[in-house]
């Protein structure tokens, strides 16, 4: 509760304003103080910078320092949302992105009042969030170890699953600082490697492509599933357009489970579009009915007196002020009972606005605060590598900032492109790695083939060879010189001959299969380096 002390004159020695200071009482004060020149400054309180709040004038500083009293009555509230849902979430992590928001909304918002319990308790979230991340850390290092494990595995499948799973379970571990995370997973990406590239060399039939086009087409039926629930219709439906496409790309696979996998594609697909078709039918038809409302001139002035929307509704009773000019006379009985309807709302407005004013600038100067908060954090997400989990926050982020109100003019461009340049930043990072891994799929690709083709040729060398010696066994046979060893030579030649005809025969067959392999599909001599990429 703050407490007025009686107003006391200023002395030769002292300025009126700090003779008011000095007798102003309210809760937190000990954490502010006043200087000669009408500076109301932030002392410096645990990580909290001293910095200054507000410049106070003799004939406003009560008004002012209300509406900054007023104003930490917000910023307390929105420290007691964070910490409800810091008491309701189980995930400490997920909020540390908003506690570092809060710390740097405290640095620089204009607001006074008991701020030091809000200090105290966010270094402690500060030191959850730390251990909680030693543990994430401890956690992940298990996964490298194990995937390390994997990679000397003879169980294809099993272990194909268990590198997925074990995906699975690092992304659901949580954040680690970037240099320990990128190591830890750079450890298991050269295991995943390692075991692919001999799966690759190990699997080299139909089979193969058959069970890892299964793979992938549940993977993109599992996302069409998710997606189907969504209601942010402009990303989802680019989202489905993707996914049909790598459907398209993506070779066949078993036969009764491609029919199954392309029902339940279908269906998730049809029931977001669909969902989509009736919501903009419902837009339609409010706008429609929005059209219907009409108020006469006194009303609309009476409806728009309490109105909080000072430009824009400054601006509508001029319009109805030019509106009012232009209509012609009423009763007379009625005149002055129309015009006092009109005229008082208009005055209860403009009064009301008066006294705003002096309040906007201290709502103007907070609003900048919370923006510099989502900007300091736009610009550590800019350098992630985390690219679904700071996708997420960096539109997290954009909604907050479009619930934030206006901030002084002089700051409006400039904290804008400061937020839209590191957003923009993340995102052509994120554009440019999907990029990176799609060329080295292409190289890989391309050198898969040229290989194909050297086997062929390798092949074709080898049948003419064979057949050059088989030419030459026959003609030793038909030249044999009569003598006591001339049967048993002729049976050795016949029997070399027989050999390298079976050898010609079965390099034709491997030659006639290669041939056809490329024939029909080149590009499925490649599809397993392509699988491997997609899944990365």
């Amino acid at each position: 509760m703050e407490e007025m002390m009686p107003q006391q004159e200023a002395t030769t020695t002292q300025p009126a304003i700090l003779v008011w200071w000095g007798n102003t009482r309210f809760t937190g004060k000990e954490n502010y103080n006043l200087t000669q020149d009408g500076q109301l400054m932030q002392n410096a309180i645990g990580s909290l910078k001293e910095r200054v709040i507000s410049t106070l004038q003799a004939d406003t500083a009560e008004i002012t320092l209300k509406a900054l009293k007023d104003k930490f009555g917000e910023v307390e509230n929105k420290f007691k949302e964070l910490a409800a849902e810091w008491d309701a979430t189980a995930d400490k992590l997920k909020l540390a992105g908003k506690v570092e928001r809060m710390k740097d909304y405290l640095q620089h918002t204009a607001a006074v009042g008991a701020i030091q319990s809000f200090v105290t308790s966010l270094s402690d979230y500060e030191d959850a969030i730390k251990a909680l991340v030693e543990e994430n850390h401890n956690l992940k290092a298990a996964l490298a170890k194990e995937a390390e494990a994997f990679a000397t595995s003879n169980t294809w499948k099993e272990t194909t699953q268990a590198f997925k799973d074990l995906a699975d379970k690092w992304k659901q571990i949580g954040y680690v600082d970037k240099q320990r995370n990128d190591d830890l997973w750079a450890k298991i990406e050269t295991a995943k490697n390692t075991f692919y590239e001999r799966k690759r060399q190990n699997h080299e039939d139909v089979n193969k492509e058959l069970l890892q086009n299964l793979d992938l087409k549940m993977e993109m039926v599992e996302k069409a599933e998710k997606l189907a629930a969504s209601s942010d219709w402009k990303e989802t439906t680019e989202a489905f357009h993707n996914l049909m496409d790598e459907w398209k790309k993506t070779g066949r696979t078993i036969h009764d489970k491609n029919e199954e996998l392309w029902h339940r594609f279908i269906t998730a697909k049809n029931t977001f579009f669909d969902k989509k078709k009736a919501h903009f039918d419902n837009i339609q038809q409010e706008q429609e009915t929005n059209l219907l409302a009409k108020i006469a001139l006194a009303e609309k002035a009476e409806a728009l007196k309490d109105s909080t929307e000072w430009t824009p509704t400054a601006q509508a009773f001029t319009a109805l002020m030019d509106e009012w000019k232009k209509i012609g006379r009423v009763p007379q009985d009625k005149a002055d009972e129309v015009w006092n309807r009109f005229i008082g709302a208009k005055e209860h407005f403009f009064n009301a606005k008066k006294h705003h004013t002096e309040t906007l600038k201290v709502t103007l100067q907070d609003n900048y605060a919370q923006k510099l908060a989502l900007v300091k954090r736009a610009e550590q997400l800019q350098h992630s590598n985390q690219w679904r989990e700071a996708t997420d926050e960096m539109v997290e982020l954009m909604d907050e900032w479009k619930k934030i109100g206006p901030v002084p003019r002089e700051h409006n461009e400039p904290i804008w492109e400061q937020f839209s340049k590191a957003r923009k930043k993340f995102f052509e990072r994120k554009d440019a790695n999907r990029e990176q891994r799609k060329q080295i799929a292409e190289k890989n690709k391309a050198q898969r083939i040229e290989r194909a083709h050297s086997f062929v040729k390798q092949l074709e060398e080898e049948i003419k060879d064979e057949k050059e010696r088989l030419e030459d066994f026959k003609n030793s046979i038909q030249n044999i010189t009569p003598g006591r060893k001339a049967e048993e030579l002729r049976q050795h030649l016949e029997k070399l001959i027989a050999q390298t005809e079976s050898k010609i025969q079965h390099k034709l067959t491997k030659l006639e299969d290669a041939k056809k392999q490329i024939a029909q599909d080149p590009e499925a001599l490649a599809n397993d380096i392509n699988n491997e990429v997609e899944e990365a």
